[in-house]
């Protein structure tokens, strides 16, 4: 890759920028190492993750803390968590990963290895963009050799938990459109929808924070939720208002919804359909990976 950059947002955030892949159909990598420390969401403790390259297709994961051959993560693993997405690998768990997989998938990368320090990925900023930043501080490289096949469908899947629907419906090439609806004036109903590429990915979703409701904070936090949940780290809604303005983009809850549902999917892989999902949740956007991952005979 040639040339570096910085990306500006309206709200003064600037990142650096690299060339990203095109699309989705190639495998990568990346050219170097780098390290990310933050504060886990729901354990409020300093957790760490070094991405580094790797040989191998897949993503994998590895503890620094013993010696242990890294896991090739797949979609079986994960496990349907409260207000987060969990993979449980072996004896141990994984929690909150779906930003960071996001990012990853996201950018196009389709193979790295992740060496973690804790029982939970960093919330940097509640975003994908400070994994985005890394991603970029470390580069990009193309990795010769055939990659797993993206799934296709030959016939549209739909499923819902009560009132939440998500469909996936054939196409030509990845793309999302997410709806929610919030009785909160400050939300209220938001629709967005986008074909996905690695830069439309990195300047219209990854920016977008994981937000909440102050009247549930205490209740989620005496739950032992939420214990590393700061105004630094994620938008807080109060009802026709919001206490940490101002917003990324003005549908910024929506586009977070959508950044879920990219890291949720990112094991399964992004399937040439148009996925449609009104009030998602990771519940939800995991039943829709199983049911990719049962007709997708690529898939582990």
């Amino acid at each position: 890759l040639h040339g570096r950059g910085s990306l500006q947002f309206g709200c003064g955030l600037e990142v650096l920028m690299v060339c990203w892949p095109v699309d989705y159909d190639g495998a990568w990598t990346l050219a170097g190492t780098v390290r990310r420390c933050g504060i886990g969401l729901h354990s409020g403790k300093p957790v760490s993750v070094t991405l580094k390259p790797s040989a191998d297709p897949g993503i994998w994961v590895r503890w620094s803390s013993d010696d242990a051959a890294p896991v090739q993560l797949k979609p079986s693993q994960v496990r349907d968590s409260q207000l987060c997405t969990t993979l449980e690998l072996g004896d141990r768990r994984l929690a909150t990963v779906e930003h960071l997989l996001a990012a990853l998938a996201g950018c196009g990368l389709t193979q790295a290895l992740l060496e973690v320090d804790g029982e939970e990925i960093p919330l940097l900023d509640g975003s994908a963009i400070g994994w985005v930043e890394a991603i970029a501080e470390a580069d990009l490289v193309e990795v010769s050799g055939e990659r797993s096949h993206r799934p296709t469908l030959e016939q549209p899947i739909a499923l819902h938990r009560g009132s939440s629907v998500i469909t996936a419906t054939p196409a030509e090439q990845f793309s999302v459109v997410g709806v929610i609806d919030f009785p909160q004036p400050a939300i209220g109903r938001q629709q967005f929808a986008l074909e996905l590429t690695p830069q439309r990915f990195v300047e219209e979703i990854a920016p977008a924070r994981t937000f909440g409701f102050r009247e549930q904070v205490e209740q989620l936090r005496a739950a032992g939720l939420i214990q590393g949940g700061a105004l630094d780290n994620a938008l807080v809604c109060d009802g026709d208002h919001w206490l940490n303005p101002p917003l990324r983009y003005p549908d910024e809850p929506v586009r977070h919804k959508l950044l879920d549902l990219i890291g949720d999917l990112a094991l399964v892989g992004f399937p040439r359909a148009q996925v449609l999902v009104y009030r998602g949740s990771h519940g939800l956007h995991t039943d829709l990976a199983a049911a990719l991952a049962d007709r997708s005979p690529v898939q582990p």
